[in-house]
């Protein structure tokens, strides 16, 4: 698995995460309760993952170019 594939499954578990706990923040079946991450901590995986995706594609990487100036 690439770094990129690793990325964008990242980015699509925090997306999952989201959707989930847009739906209900914590639930209590009989005596066990499940509570979900926040959804701020969450912004914060899914930015960083659009990022790294973006990063890895090579969009917004800088390229440096030098020009030598000669006197012909």
């Amino acid at each position: 698995m690439t770094d990129l594939e690793r990325a964008k499954k990242h980015l699509e578990a925090w997306l999952d995460a989201e959707l989930a706990v847009s739906t209900g923040q914590s639930y209590r079946i009989g005596t066990r309760q499940l509570t979900r991450a926040s959804l701020s901590e969450i912004r914060k995986q899914i930015t960083y993952w659009q990022r790294e995706v973006s990063r890895l594609q090579g969009k917004g990487s800088r390229k440096v170019f030098r020009a030598v100036p000669r006197d012909f």
